[in-house]
This record gives structure tokens, C-alpha cells and sequence, in this order.
């Protein structure tokens, strides 16, 4: 069977999903492997093509007759396509590609025993969340998020769509965190603390933990305010308390450290203690990246320096990407994620870090060759 006669009978709504895979030349920034799945948008049938590239996926949806395309490309630089079907298993064996000649497939396709049920091709359908809508969680009905009856407040769902994303960060760092004995966990500049109560009721009622949460911000009446919740909720260990992130040294040892929208090298004093208290977790929301704007200077990015907003944002994306790379230095898996789609929120970094092992010292000379050549010194850097 020819490649394109194979695509054409099974790029339809029968596909379960396809894998491109074992790239012949390792490269990071190309992907290393490709996912092709169908979706139906607005009743029309299309594939949806997602790239993995280092820690990240990049998505597209693409006509049959462009995913057709697309999928022969892929096999110039791959070696293999694995077809999934719902009666059938399908698997293309690229040869070598060389310019000016023609490749060649070898195309083998398998009979299933039994027919699988189709994909549902809803690409629109309603996202599950963590928390879902109809199920009564008490502090977001003080919250103002939720009603009594569990319905969602129109103008706080964006804010709904945010705790669940949290948690899902959360979700995926659960094994760091150890069932066998108390974990605490520091929130800094917890603010009206929509998020800490959101991980407190995640992790001890829904998932079981043994957790201490400590809540620190600098403003008593929201203490206050959070305090009280607690009590009413019976949240014995959360516990609020006005502090300040540079400050504070009233425990010993932290299992997780998060840090949401602490302003400028606020974030970075919250980083340092983490780090010294052995954090085995860090999720990092950076605020006000001001420090570096302040010094910030290269010769060779002077038509970027000379322009105020570009200057701003390549000041935080510096800072940002210093001290994930402090992080790694010292000893942590450090990813730089997107924490809000664009159209719900301005969009922001999370910074999330797993211990995992000891000091890394490229990353740290990776870090300071950047910095100076930037001639940008941190707080962070000086901290740790």
C-alpha cells in the first residue's frame, strides 16, 4: 500500500490517535516526538498536531489534506509512525531520507481482535477541573467564587479556573510530598489566600496528607479575616500569621514553599529560605521583576535596551531565568511554566522546582557567565 493511499483511509474519524517517533538526529530544539490526534471544531473534522520539545508541547490543528503533508515530513526526520485504530493497529517504517531521492515506507497494518469505541472529537467539550462545579467546597462559597448551591459565580470564574490550575501543579508533584509524616508547607504573601485554602483542602481532605500550612502576609486584617476562616472550616493546621518573607525564621525545616505575586526581590528572599530550609518543593509566582531593569546593559542588545518596555520585559525575563537556574544550581528540577491562559488573566510564570539531587555548578557558571555579560547581579545570587 502506498504512504498516501494508508493516510487517506485512516487520517478519519476512526483514528484513535498516532505517534511519530524515533527522531535519527537528536536535536533540542526539534521535536522529539509527535502526537496526532482528530478533533471536531465547530463540526468540522480536523487533526490536532502536538510537538514535544524539550519540556514543552506545541499545538496545531490542521486539515486532512495538511496533515497528510505534515505527517510525510515528520517521516524525513523520524524513522517510525504508530497508527492506533479503533478496528486496527497501523505501524510506517520510514527508510533514510536523502535530498533528491525518493523515500520508501514500509506499511503494515493489523486487524484488532474487537473494535474500539471512537474518540470523543469534541474539541470544545467541558474541561474537568479538580474542584468541580455542582460540589459545595465552603471556602469558596465565602470566597465569593462559588454559591450555596454549588453554581459557579459568573464573574469569579476566571478565578475558579485559576485555584484548578494551581492544584494541578500540585497534582503533578505529589510524589515529592511523604504520606508518612507531618509535611509543612509555607505560603509567602498569601494575600486573601484563595489559593492556600485551595491546597489545604486539596491536599488534606481530598488526598489525605498529614499537612501543616503556615499563611504569612503583612496585612493584619487579612490575617485576621483568614484566621477566622480556618476555624470555621476546622482547618486546625492552617494557621495565618503576619510576617515578612525576609524575615521570617520561626521554623527549621519546610517540605514546600510557595510564593505567589511576592513583588520584586521579595520572591527572591522566599527563594533563599526555601532553598536553605531544604525545600523539597518550590512553586514560585514572580511579581514586579524591578532589580535588574535598574542595571541591565549590553552593548550588543542596545536597540533592545533603548526601548522602555522591551527593556522592562527582558529585565524579567532575565531575573526569571536566573533564578531558575540558581534553583537548578542547587540541586533542584527547575520548569518554567505558564500559570493563566492569555484570555483569562494577563499571563504569568510559575516557577516550579523538585529537589532531586546535589549542587549543579554548570548551571550555576552558566548563571553568573549570563549575568555578567548582562551586568545584572541578583539578590538571590547573593542570597545563596
Amino acid at each position: 500500500m502506498e504512504l498516501k493511499d494508508f493516510l487517506e483511509l485512516n487520517l478519519t474519524e476512526k483514528l484513535l490517535d498516532c505517534t511519530i517517533s524515533a527522531r535519527r538526529k537528536k536535536d533540542e530544539k526539534k521535536a522529539y516526538r509527535v502526537k496526532i490526534r482528530p478533533v471536531k471544531i465547530n463540526d468540522k473534522l480536523l487533526f490536532q498536531i502536538e510537538e514535544f520539545v524539550g519540556r514543552q508541547a506545541f499545538h496545531k490543528n490542521l486539515e486532512k489534506e495538511e496533515a497528510m503533508n505534515s505527517i510525510k515530513d515528520y517521516l524525513k526526520e523520524f524513522s517510525q509512525a504508530q497508527f492506533n485504530l479503533t478496528d486496527a493497529t497501523g505501524l510506517i517504517l520510514a527508510s533514510k531520507y536523502k535530498e533528491g531521492q525518493e523515500q520508501h515506507y514500509t506499511i503494515k497494518l493489523k486487524k484488532a481482535k474487537e473494535i474500539k469505541a471512537a474518540r470523543d472529537l469534541n474539541h470544545n467539550k467541558k474541561k474537568k477541573y479538580i474542584l468541580e462545579e455542582g460540589i459545595v467546597v465552603p471556602f469558596l462559597v465565602d470566597l465569593g467564587v462559588m454559591t450555596k448551591e454549588g453554581k459557579i459565580v459568573n464573574s469569579r470564574y476566571d478565578k475558579f479556573k485559576q485555584i484548578n490550575r494551581f492544584l494541578e501543579f500540585i497534582e503533578d508533584i505529589l510524589p515529592s510530598l511523604s504520606k508518612d509524616r507531618e509535611q509543612t508547607i509555607i505560603d509567602f504573601g498569601c494575600g486573601k489566600s484563595y489559593l492556600t485554602f485551595a491546597m489545604y483542602y486539596y491536599l488534606k481532605v481530598l488526598k489525605g496528607y498529614d499537612i501543616r500550612v503556615i499563611g504569612l502576609d503583612l496585612k493584619e486584617d487579612v490575617i485576621n479575616n483568614c484566621n477566622a476562616l480556618a476555624r470555621d472550616y476546622g482547618y486546625d493546621k492552617l494557621n495565618f500569621y503576619v510576617g515578612d518573607i525576609a524575615s521570617y525564621k520561626d521554623v527549621n525545616a519546610v517540605d514546600m514553599v510557595v510564593t505567589l505575586h511576592a513583588c520584586d526581590t521579595a520572591t527572591d528572599y522566599a527563594l533563599a529560605n526555601a532553598v536553605k530550609w531544604g525545600a523539597k518543593v518550590i512553586l514560585s509566582v514572580p511579581c514586579c521583576q524591578h532589580e535588574a531593569n535598574k542595571t541591565i546593559d549590553n552593548e550588543i542588545l542596545k536597540p533592545v535596551m533603548d526601548y522602555g518596555i522591551l527593556k522592562e520585559r527582558l529585565a524579567a525575563i532575565i531575573t526569571d531565568a536566573s533564578r531558575a537556574k540558581m534553583l537548578e544550581a542547587n540541586g533542584y528540577d527547575t520548569q518554567i511554566l505558564e500559570f493563566i491562559d492569555m484570555e483569562h488573566t494577563p499571563k504569568n510564570l510559575l516557577i516550579r522546582a523538585v529537589k532531586s539531587k546535589g549542587e549543579n555548578k554548570e548551571a550555576r557558571l552558566l548563571n553568573d557567565t549570563m549575568n555578567k555579560a548582562l551586568n545584572v547581579d541578583l539578590t538571590l545570587s547573593k542570597l545563596i
